[in-house]
């Protein structure tokens, strides 16, 4: 989610591959509720020092491939300050299998202490840890566990210019359950407010009814896998229900 821009300058991210593609190791379990198509809906806490804040959130996958460990999607902050409209992201994922990607970044500024620091708070990674810690991930087996651990980094933003006053800097610590689709992630910024959590829940069911926003996305991204090129058409189709803000987890430091 977009964050307000700092005062100070935001040095760009130093990208650097980072992983190891392990050929031996086999993918995460295939998950219907983390598929293209699927809706989230939930809030992201961005509380600083000064205010407590917290804004509605919607995201929508638009394309997955568990095997090459990549997947992408929108982001849609609703009740965003200082913008007159629903500010949507597009964004780019990870998704952490000891074969494209592991638990160490190498990259966007954040480093392996970073990285266990922001995995560490959430549960399902401490049966994880010791071997982490031990060969940095490279002999643990996620085909068959029931959380996938993904990396989700914004690239632009759709609907508003770069000089909005937000910045997507940073990039999302994301933990997805397999049992009900449920997401919980920590916003990762060395210039923004720490450990801003986001939670989403599953949507889109089936005769849900839900109601949607009025505006379409249409883009094409195309994204190397392997060595072919898979061209996703990625349209912003009426998105997800906006949900009540839980007044009690308001949080203000920019948007991220």
């Amino acid at each position: 989610m977009p964050v307000r821009v700092v005062d100070t300058a935001t040095p760009s991210s130093q990208p650097s591959s980072g992983q190891d593609a392990n050929a031996g190791h086999p993918s995460p379990p295939s998950c219907s509720l983390l598929s293209a198509g699927r809706c989230y809906a939930g809030t992201q806490n961005v509380s600083n020092i000064q205010k407590e804040e917290a804004w509605k959130v919607n995201v929508r996958i638009h394309g997955c491939d568990l095997e090459q460990g990549y997947l992408c999607g929108t982001m849609e902050a609703l009740n965003v300050p200082l913008a007159d409209t629903p500010v949507v992201t597009f964004w780019e994922g990870e998704i952490v299998d000891a074969k494209n990607y592991t638990f160490f970044t190498g990259k966007w500024e954040a480093s392996p202490e970073d990285d266990i620091r922001h995995w560490s708070k959430f549960p399902s990674f401490t049966p994880l840890l010791s071997q982490i810690e031990t060969d940095g991930g490279k002999s643990v087996d996620l085909s068959n566990y029931a959380y996938i651990f993904m990396r989700w980094k914004e690239q632009y933003f759709v609907n508003v210019g770069v000089d909005c006053g937000l910045t997507i800097a940073g990039f999302y610590y994301v933990c997805f359950s397999c049992s009900d689709g449920s997401i919980s992630g920590y916003y990762y910024d060395p210039n923004s407010s720490p450990f801003q959590k986001l939670e989403l829940k599953c949507t889109n069911e089936k005769d849900s009814g839900f109601t949607f926003s009025s505006y379409e996305l249409q883009c094409q991204l195309q994204h190397q896998l392997g060595s072919g090129v898979v061209n996703f058409a990625l349209v912003m189709l009426p998105c997800i229900p906006q949900i009540g803000l839980n007044k009690g987890h308001e949080s203000p430091r920019g948007l991220a």
